[in-house]
């Protein structure tokens, strides 16, 4: 008899009428303890519910950090390299840590919870967790000692505005932050595998808030003073706040999964089976997952170009940021919760369940997506000024990411499409396919950056980049999607068409409201707080105008959010 994910034998299943799994029993044993057992749909809407109130809390402290670091640097020569030497070691973490090791750790360590015995399954993930420590110091002290050769790498088409030598000098003070958010994103996978998503959610919001501490008067009236001569900045102790904050975010996780019995003591074991298959699984879904991440790197690596105007990679990080607040709330909640969830059923051979409960994710994180786009689009330059223009963040300063922001915006629905169809894939430990597809996409990425900066720079400016990685991302989705429905059968495709349509028709209204807004913005001047207000009532005004439409047009997905936010409340 198989068993579950807390060594229990695991009970019979049924589809219900709309192709969710139900237990025959009515019940199911989650990390040790007795639940209620609900349709996938229930259980994802329950466990990202809570992923999702703790990842909007984490997006406003990093929207508070972002704002500390517009307010100390602004798009200053400065701000450029912290933001360069931040994103280097950052790539390597989403795209290892992050991204290819989650997926390939999770669907692995499922099937060891569910055939094995649970204390071989754990002993399994302590040699996974000694062989990444082992190799993530060795990245992460190679990538400090050899700084001036890591930043040449990422400035190729040349240094432009930025202080080179600041950026050397930040990126080794920030580089060991990656064994550190490496290891913490590895906690994390096996928390979720355990269906515990609430503590590794809240990771990012200590980190945020231990960079914002760092961000203080005192802390670098504190550390700047000790920095070498010449880069006595207040970049240097935004550096040391995120090698502190990566130290936090590791070591709060390390006391639950403890308690479920992980040992830390040393284990290496590179020829363990189970850890040779994550490390094939994990080969080619460097690109397939980390192919969003890498895309957006390419867009710093074009902005450095001396064509580009002065503060285009702080701007565009800026951009990014404030798009990352939408994908992180909704689609990196559902895509967090769907993962070790899909990877279950996969293992038990429930695929069309599967199917099921990717389709209700696309559609529900599609509602939230597709109008935040129109609004992002439409209300950018408010947006921007009220959140961010203050000290060294100047008008020019907004000018630079509102376009950024705008191009980020059109590619938003598929950047979050991206997060919950590849987890179909890792799922059924296929890595092979999102790889060589983010590969396609990274050069697509590569030649419309190339066609932008050459012919297209007088008129997209700074926005070149960003709407490169929308159109990539665009490619992306379609092609993985394609391939999936060919080898797999229909996954609903007619009638997420038919809800994606009512979508645009209710965002296009809101989109009109809110353009009517602009005419008052555009009035004059307002204080800060005056201008935070009209800002609010012009998105509450908007929004109202799409859930009144969606629900005159019975758009699902309005039932389905009010689920989510009704599911907050509890537990996961």
């Amino acid at each position: 008899m198989k068993r579950d994910e807390a060594g229990s034998p695991s009970e019979p299943v049924e589809q219900d009428t709309s192709g969710f799994v139900r237990s025959k029993q009515g019940s199911q044993v989650e990390d040790g303890h007795p639940v209620s057992r609900q349709p996938v749909k229930g259980q994802i809407l329950r466990s990202a519910s809570v992923v999702a109130v703790i990842t909007l809390i984490s997006r406003i402290c990093g929207y508070l950090r972002d704002q500390r670091i517009a307010l100390l640097l602004g798009t200053s020569p400065a701000a450029d390299a912290f933001v360069l030497a931040f994103r280097i070691p950052n790539l390597i973490r989403r795209v290892t840590g992050g991204g290819a090791l989650g997926a390939s750790f999770i669907p692995v360590f499922t099937g060891y919870l569910r055939e094995k015995p649970r204390d071989e399954a754990l002993r399994f993930a302590q040699k996974v967790f000694w062989d990444v420590a082992v190799i993530l110091a060795v990245v992460a002290i190679a990538g400090a000692i050899f700084s001036k050769q890591v930043v040449s790498i990422f400035t190729l088409l040349g240094h432009g505005a930025i202080r080179w030598d600041l950026a050397i000098y930040l990126n080794r003070i920030i580089f060991p932050c990656v064994l550190f958010i490496g290891l913490a994103a590895l906690v994390s996978a096996a928390l979720n595998s355990f269906h515990v998503f609430g503590l590794p959610a809240a990771t990012s919001v200590v980190f945020n808030l231990v960079f914002i501490v760092f961000s203080m008067g005192w802390a670098y009236r504190l550390i700047v003073p000790h920095a070498q001569a010449g880069f006595r900045t207040p970049a240097v102790a935004l550096a040391c706040g995120v090698l502190a904050g990566a130290v936090a975010q590791f070591a709060m996780q390390v006391p639950a999964l403890a308690r479920r019995g992980m040992k830390f003591s040393p284990a290496v074991s590179f020829s363990d089976p189970g850890v040779r298959k994550i490390g094939r699984l994990m080969g080619p879904s460097l690109f397939g997952m980390g192919v969003y991440q890498i895309n957006f790197f390419m867009d710093t690596i074009f902005a450095t170009s001396p064509r580009m105007p002065q503060g285009s990679v702080a701007s565009l990080y800026v951009g990014d940021r404030m798009m990352e607040l939408v994908l992180g709330t909704y689609a990196t909640a559902i895509s967090t919760v769907l993962l070790p969830m899909m990877s279950h059923q996969a293992a038990a051979g429930e695929y069309e369940g599967m199917k099921k409960a990717f389709g209700f994710s696309l559609r529900v994180v599609s509602f939230i997506t597709i109008p935040a786009a129109l609004g992002l689009m439409v209300l950018r330059r408010p947006v921007i000024e009220t959140l961010f223009q203050h000290g060294a963040f100047s008008a020019e300063s907004v000018t630079l990411t509102a376009r950024g922001l705008f191009y980020y915006a059109l590619g938003l629905p598929a950047f979050a499409a991206i997060k919950l169809i590849a987890p179909l894939f890792y799922a059924v430990q296929d890595t092979a396919t999102p790889a060589w597809v983010g590969a396609y996409a990274l050069g697509a990425n590569i030649l419309f950056n190339s066609v932008f900066l050459l012919f297209f720079v007088g008129r997209l400016s700074n926005g070149g980049p960003a709407l490169a990685s929308s159109l990539a991302a665009a490619f992306n989705f379609a092609l993985l999607f394609f391939l999936f429905r060919k080898r797999y059968g229909p996954v609903g495709a007619r009638s997420m068409i038919a809800a994606f349509g009512k979508m645009l028709v209710c965002g296009a209204a809101m989109a009109t409201v809110a353009w009517e807004g602009l005419r008052f913005w555009r009035s004059g001047q307002h204080h800060v707080v005056a201008q935070a207000g009209l800002l609010a009532g012009m998105i509450v005004v908007s929004a109202a105008v799409y859930f009144g439409m969606a629900w005159v047009m019975r758009c699902e997905e309005l039932g389905e959010m009010r689920l989510l936010v009704k599911g907050s409340g509890k537990e996961a």
